[in-house]
């Protein structure tokens, strides 16, 4: 998902992947499977094949343990800040992990075509030697809306010719 939003002389890009399910949607589908769950369990128990009752346990833990890594791997965004002197890209999941600052004339857009027709393209920003990849998550619609919102606002460095490939 790609979000756009202006404040004056700022401009605030936000670059997230889509995601299905919030973290309260995921502990409502928990809780659906735990009750039928737990209580087949607990039924078993009570008929002395209490060694079915762990089990599961450890399976609604398991399922509780990837819903919230999937969860928390979907809060990964790049921030894109762009004001009228510099080109700020913040990287991380809940707080910038890593942060870059760019002076706004000295830097421009790369774009590497897609691959396969349902990848994006590779966007890269780049300024002094250095550069810096955005957006490798998105999908092939919202990454061709991250390109076309930073080409509105940056000139564009370099453009890749697509490979040929041999099959």
């Amino acid at each position: 998902m790609v979000v756009r939003s202006c404040d004056g002389d700022t401009i605030t890009i936000i670059a997230k992947p889509n995601q299905s399910a919030t973290w309260r949607t995921n502990k409502l589908v928990i809780l659906a499977l735990a009750v039928p769950s737990l209580g087949a369990g607990i039924g078993f128990a009570l008929a002395g094949a209490w060694v079915i009752l762990p089990f599961a346990g450890l399976e609604l833990a398991a399922l509780g343990g990837s819903l919230y890594y999937v969860n928390w791997k979907l809060q990964y965004r790049h921030v894109i800040t762009l004001d009228a002197t510099t080109v700020r890209i913040d990287k991380g999941f809940y707080l910038p992990r890593q942060s870059w600052a760019f002076p706004r004339q000295r830097t421009g857009l790369s774009i590497q075509p897609e691959r396969h027709p349902w990848d994006a393209p590779a966007l890269s920003l780049q300024s002094s030697g250095e550069s810096i990849r955005v957006g490798e998550f998105l999908n092939r619609d919202d990454g061709l809306l991250l390109q076309q919102q930073l080409q509105r606002e940056l000139r564009t460095s370099s453009i890749a010719r697509q490979a040929s490939q041999a099959f």
